[in-house]
């Protein structure tokens, strides 16, 4: 069993349950009540249900490469480590270009998604 990815796997879980929970409240409801024009306030709001399925299956994907040796395992732990990093990244220069006080707090969602990608590395050969 590989603990990395496992750990990996639980962590993009628990990121997912957040995303529903506190996405579902502080995010979602604000977009649907405001306004914006009825195509991009519907796209934005797939958009929102994609991130969800996504982080939902890279942890599946985590946990199920922590099981076994499995072909191209290290590949696809890669790919999920640049995956979450990318999202890590995005996060970062959305907050700092925005130019707020505390940038790193306004939008902390790096914070649940950097140590996913580094867990996934970590565990990777």
């Amino acid at each position: 069993m590989n603990a990395w990815f496992l750990a990996g796997g639980i962590t993009s879980g628990v990121v997912a349950a957040v995303h529903v929970v506190a996405g579902g409240r502080d995010v979602i409801r604000a977009l649907l009540a405001g306004g914006l024009p009825d195509e991009p306030r519907r796209v934005l709001h797939a958009v929102w249900h994609m991130v969800t399925a996504d982080l939902v299956l890279a942890a599946a994907a985590l946990i199920w490469l922590s099981l076994g040796d499995h072909p191209g395992g290290d590949a696809a732990a890669w790919l999920l480590a640049a995956h979450f990093a990318a999202y890590s990244g995005v996060f970062l220069a959305v907050s700092l270009a925005a130019g707020w006080s505390k940038p790193l707090l306004r939008l902390p969602q790096w914070m649940l998604l950097l140590p996913v990608a580094a867990l996934a590395a970590a565990g990777a050969r």
